[in-house]
C-alpha cells in the first residue's frame, strides 16, 4: 500500500475534544470515510495481513460496521454485524463489558457454522473492552477469530494488553 495513500487517509481523521464526555479525545473518521480514495486505502491496509484467511468478517457498531461492510465485499465474504443489546430480533449470544466511559452488551445472531473463520473489524482501539468482548461472543458462536484489525490504535489506553494481537492502521 503507497505510504501517501495511507498518510492523506490518516490526515482526514479529526479529533473532537470533550466528546462525548469532558477529557475524551473522539477520533471522527467521517472525512475518511467520504473520500474514496482515502477509504480504499484503509480498506486494503486492514485485510491485507489476513488476505485469504477468514471466512467472515464482523463488524461492531456502529463505525465498525461501515469499515466491515466495505472489508468483506473487498474480501468477497460474508458480513456478521455486532450489535448493542436490544438492536437484534433474535439475539443468539450476548456479553456484557465496561467501556472507558460506559457499560454497554453487545450481541450477535448464530448465523456461522461452528469453526468459521472471522476477522473482527471496529474503528479504534481504545482500552479493549469491545474487542475483548467480541472475541468471547465468537467463542460463545464456536466461531474461530483469526485476527483483528482496527482503522485506528489508542495506544496510551492500554487496548493491546488486554486484545492480544490487533493490527492496526494508524496510531495515536
Amino acid at each position: 500500500m503507497p505510504s501517501a495513500a495511507l498518510d492523506r487517509a490518516e490526515s482526514l481523521i479529526r479529533t473532537i475534544a470533550d466528546y462525548p464526555e469532558p477529557g475524551i479525545l473522539f477520533r471522527d473518521i467521517t472525512p475518511l470515510l467520504a473520500d474514496a480514495a482515502a477509504l480504499r486505502a484503509v480498506i486494503e491496509a486492514l485485510i491485507e495481513p489476513f488476505s485469504g484467511q477468514f471466512d467472515v468478517v464482523a463488524g461492531i457498531e456502529a463505525r465498525g460496521f461501515l469499515l466491515a461492510g466495505a472489508v468483506a465485499t473487498v474480501a468477497e465474504v460474508g458480513l456478521v454485524p455486532i450489535r448493542k443489546a436490544g438492536k437484534l430480533p433474535r439475539p443468539a449470544a450476548s456479553v456484557s463489558f465496561t467501556l472507558e466511559y460506559a457499560q454497554a452488551t453487545i450481541e450477535a445472531h448464530d448465523d456461522i457454522e461452528p469453526g468459521t473463520r472471522v476477522l473482527l473489524v471496529d474503528d479504534v482501539l481504545a482500552t479493549g473492552g469491545t474487542l475483548v468482548a467480541a472475541h468471547e461472543l465468537f467463542e460463545v458462536l464456536d466461531g474461530h477469530v483469526i485476527g483483528t484489525a482496527v482503522l485506528m490504535e489508542l495506544t496510551t489506553l492500554g487496548g493491546r494488553e488486554r486484545v492480544g494481537d490487533v493490527h492496526a492502521v494508524f496510531t495515536a
